[in-house]
């Protein structure tokens, strides 16, 4: 089975766009851009790159190469790697940049990178001029599968993660298989957390799926790896399309493990536990609330127990958040699922269906973080 060379499209009307995946793509980076675009190869094009320290080599000099080949001008701006990077002090410094590039309402903006890269780079595009035309080239797994594909955007505040943001659709995705191989293990491993939970939510023969597949997984076997994207792809796709503004309450199964998630990332010091590994504690912590309330058997959430852990993430809370419930609690307050104070839950009632459950006490919700 091979999905590379596919093309997922995300329907949304005027805002609908592709996701261009096979491998070695970013060589075409240029004219898939024009096509996009519906630029003509002889008209011009300014390209703004956002990028960080991790990926500037060899994945943005690659797209640089590509996109100067079909005599776009282009400019590449480098940020510090990391979640701290999400600030409003550093998309001040790139609406400097913009301003520096004399970028106008054509220029493009780029963002070829991981989460951060893309959430920051979209949230500029969004914002500067009152809204550039933006492309996503995700570099991790865990964006590739998520994060690059749905339009959203944002920075954190301190007191919490992507509190500042919007809505701004890319006219394009580009993932290149190839740039896989590159990922540190831990990276790797943080993103099958969020292909882990599409199974879930959504669809019980691709956990199967995952399930007999864990040698390949584990060993980035091209053919297995461009399975998972083009399959989470899609996925992602089918919800985006039918609540791409959170109007409906079904976008919001793609939070499944993320309010535990969240609170960990954010009282753990941002970066501390990478976005997948709060999702995979987060996740088994959503399972085992499920079953305290009835809604999945036991079977259910020792499966994604062991699946997890099968692919090397984490399922324990980390013991310097254990003792620190209230604060926890405090946190997920901020989870945009809260309504005047009832805290909501996206929790399985079998392996690949997730609702939102809402008027669950606290002591239940802390009980299950061990």
């Amino acid at each position: 089975m091979n999905d590379s060379g596919q093309i997922v499209s995300v329907e949304l009307g005027s805002r609908s766009y592709s996701i261009s995946i096979d491998t070695g793509n970013v060589a075409q980076t240029g004219v898939l851009l024009r096509t996009w675009l519906n630029l003509a190869a002889d008209r011009p094009l300014k390209c703004f790159v956002v990028t960080d320290t991790n990926v500037l080599h060899p994945h943005a000099n690659a797209v640089k190469k590509a996109l100067t080949a079909t005599g776009a001008e282009v400019r590449v701006v480098c940020v510090k790697a990391g979640e701290d990077s999400k600030s409003l002090k550093e998309l001040s410094d790139l609406y400097d940049e913009l301003v520096d590039f004399k970028a106008d309402r054509k220029t493009v903006v780029i963002a070829i990178g991981g989460g951060v890269i893309g959430d920051l780079a979209g949230f500029l595009a969004a914002t500067y001029a009152r809204g550039l035309s933006f492309v996503q080239i995700p570099t991790t797994l865990l964006a590739m599968v998520d994060s690059s594909v749905g339009g959203k955007t944002g920075i954190n505040h301190p007191k919490g993660k992507n509190l500042i943001g919007a809505f701004h659709q890319p006219v394009g995705v580009l993932i290149d298989i190839d740039m896989i191989a590159t990922l540190p293990d831990r990276e790797y491993c943080s993103g099958l957390a969020e292909v882990i939970k599409y199974g879930v939510i959504m669809d019980a023969e691709f956990f199967s799926y995952l399930e007999n597949n864990i040698v390949g997984l584990n060993n980035r076997d091209p053919d297995v790896v461009a399975h998972i994207v083009a399959r989470s792809c899609q996925l992602k796709a089918e919800v985006v399309q039918e609540d791409e503004f959170e109007t409906t309450g079904l976008r919001a199964i793609l939070n499944y493990g993320h309010t535990y998630a969240h609170a960990f990332e954010a009282l753990g010091g941002y970066g501390a536990l990478l976005h997948g590994e709060a999702v995979s504690i987060g996740m088994v912590c959503a399972s085992r609330l499920a079953r305290k309330l009835g809604r999945i058997t036991d079977e259910d959430v020792k499966r994604q127990i062991e699946l997890l852990r099968a692919v090397q993430l984490p399922v324990d809370v980390p013991e310097t958040l254990q003792n620190r419930p209230d604060d926890i609690l405090n946190c997920m307050l901020l989870d945009k699922k809260t309504v005047s104070g009832d805290l909501k839950f996206i929790l399985p009632d079998r392996i690949g269906h997730v609702e939102t459950i809402g008027g669950i006490d606290s002591q239940s919700v802390v009980a299950c973080l061990s």
